[in-house]
C-alpha cells in the first residue's frame, strides 16, 4: 500500500459529509469552502451521510472534494478520466433508481453523445425563439394570478414553480391535466432527504411512487405519439434513431424523468433566490430597472451564479490522475462543489457582492463545460427574463420574505417563501 491509499489516507478536518453541514445556510457552508479553496482545493473526506433512505455502502472509503473553479472545470471537461456512468449524485442510490431517472446525466460517450444529439435539437436558440411568445404569455398570466392572490402569498407555489412546468409541458407534450402531478412527482425525487417535505412519509415509497408515475406517463405519451405524431419532444424521441435503432421505452422514460426534474427545479430555485436577492440588494434592482431590456442578459448570469441551484455532482476516476496537487486513484469518487466554485476569488472579484453588472461571470451553475453542460440553459434564461420582466413591472414593489430552505446536498432549494407587494 502506498501512503496515499484510501485505506490509510486521513480525512480532512473540515466536514462536508454530514447532514448537519447541509442543514446550515449557504453563507455558513461558504466559510468552510473558502478555507478549502485557499489551503486544500482538492481534499479527501469521509463518506457522505445519506440525506435520503440509502444506507451507507460498507465499501465506500470516501471521496475527493473539488472546491476550486479551475479544478471543477477540469473535471467537467475530462470525461475520459472522470466518468458519470458510476453515478453522479453525492448520495449513492440503488442502480435501478439511477437507470430509471438519470438518463444522459449518468452516461458517458459514445452513448451519451448519441442520445444527447437526438434531443438537443429541441433546445437550440432557434427552438427557444419558437416558444418565446408562449413563455412570455405564461409569465404574464402567472404574475397576474399572483397579484390576484394577494400580498403574503407563497412565492414558490404561486409563481416560481409555475412557469417551468408550463414550459416543459409544452415542449414535451404533457397534457394540462397532468401538470400539477408532474411537478409534485419531480419535487418528490429531489426531496427524499427533507423531513419537512416527507411529513412522516416513507422516503422509499415517496421516491418510487414519484418515479413510477413519471415513467407510466412517459410510456403513455410515447405510445400515443407513435400513432399520432405532434410537434413536440416526445415525438422526436419516439421517431429518433441511433445507429439505425430507435430508443427503447426505458431510455425514453428515463430521459423524460430527467427532463421533468431538471427542467422544473433549477429554474424554480433560481427564481426564488433571485427575488430574495433583489429584495436584499435594492440598489441592484434599481440598476436593472433603469434599462431592463439592455441589462437583463448580463444580470441573469449573476442571478444564476448567486442562486447556484445545483450544488454538487459526482464523477468517478477511471485512471490514476493528478488534480489540484493530489493523486487521485482509479475507482475513487470525485465530487464537484459548484457553490464553492462560484465564490472562487481567483475567478470572481468580490464574489460575496451581488453585482448584476459583473462583467466577467464564468459561473459553473450550468456545469463547468464539457459533455454534460446544461442542455436547457437557454430555455432557463428565456424563462427568467420573461418572468422578472413581468414581476418587476406588474408588481414593482414586490419583496421576498424569509425563505424556508430545503435540506439537501444536491439542490439549493427553497421550499416556501412569502412575498409582499
Amino acid at each position: 500500500m502506498t501512503i496515499d491509499d484510501s485505506m490509510t489516507r486521513p480525512y480532512d478536518e473540515i466536514d462536508l459529509s454530514s447532514r448537519d453541514f447541509w442543514s446550515t445556510t449557504a453563507a455558513e457552508r461558504e466559510r468552510a469552502f473558502a478555507v478549502l479553496r485557499a489551503e486544500r482545493p482538492v481534499s479527501w473526506h469521509a463518506p457522505a451521510e445519506s440525506l435520503s433512505f440509502v444506507p451507507r455502502d460498507p465499501n465506500d472509503r470516501g471521496y475527493w472534494a473539488v472546491t476550486r473553479h479551475a479544478d471543477i472545470v477540469e473535471v467537467s471537461r475530462r470525461n475520459d478520466v472522470f466518468v458519470s456512468s458510476d453515478g453522479v449524485l453525492f448520495d449513492t442510490f440503488p442502480q435501478d433508481v439511477l437507470e430509471a431517472s438519470m438518463s444522459i446525466l449518468a452516461m458517458d460517450p459514445p452513448k451519451h453523445t448519441k442520445i444527447r444529439k437526438l434531443v438537443s435539437a429541441a433546445f437550440t436558440p432557434k427552438q427557444v425563439k419558437r416558444i418565446q411568445d408562449l413563455i412570455e404569455a405564461n409569465a404574464k398570466a402567472i404574475v397576474q394570478k399572483l397579484a390576484a392572490t394577494g400580498s403574503g402569498a407563497d412565492f414558490v407555489a404561486h409563481c416560481a414553480a409555475r412557469l417551468p412546468i408550463l414550459t416543459l409541458s409544452y415542449m414535451v407534450g404533457i397534457p394540462e391535466e397532468e401538470h400539477d402531478k408532474v411537478a409534485e412527482a419531480a419535487e418528490a425525487l429531489l426531496s427524499t432527504g427533507d423531513p419537512v417535505f416527507l411529513a412522516g412519509r416513507n422516503p422509499v415509497a415517496v421516491l418510487y411512487e414519484g418515479q413510477a408515475y413519471l415513467r407510466e406517463l412517459a410510456l403513455d405519451l410515447a405510445g400515443k405519439r407513435r400513432h399520432q405524431p405532434e410537434e413536440d419532444l416526445m415525438t422526436n424521441m419516439v421517431q429518433a434513431e441511433v445507429d439505425g435503432e430507435t430508443l427503447t421505452n426505458e431510455e425514453i422514460a428515463a430521459f423524460f424523468i430527467l427532463l421533468c426534474v431538471a427542467g422544473n427545479d433549477t429554474t424554480r430555485q433560481t427564481t426564488s433566490h433571485t427575488l430574495k436577492a433583489l429584495t436584499d440588494h435594492p440598489g441592484q434592482r434599481a440598476w436593472l430597472m433603469e434599462d431592463y431590456e439592455g441589462r437583463i442578459n448580463q444580470a441573469m448570469e449573476e442571478f444564476v451564479r448567486w442562486a447556484g441551484p445545483v450544488m454538487t455532482f459526482r464523477r468517478t476516476a477511471v485512471a490514476d490522475v493528478e488534480l489540484g496537487g493530489r493523486q487521485i486513484r482509479a475507482g475513487e469518487k470525485v465530487v464537484m462543489f459548484y457553490s464553492s466554485g462560484n465564490w472562487d476569488t481567483e475567478v470572481f472579484t468580490d464574489p460575496s457582492r451581488y453585482d448584476l453588472s459583473r462583467a466577467e461571470n464564468p459561473h459553473v451553475s450550468f456545469g463547468g463545460g464539457g459533455a454534460h453542460y446544461c442542455l436547457g440553459n437557454q430555455v432557463a434564461k428565456a424563462q427568467l427574463k420573461a418572468l422578472f420582466r413581468e414581476l418587476l413591472t406588474q408588481l414593482p414593489d414586490i419583496k421576498a420574505g424569509e425563505p424556508e430552505l430545503l435540506t439537501s446536498n444536491l439542490i439549493h432549494g427553497v421550499r416556501a417563501m412569502p412575498c409582499y407587494f
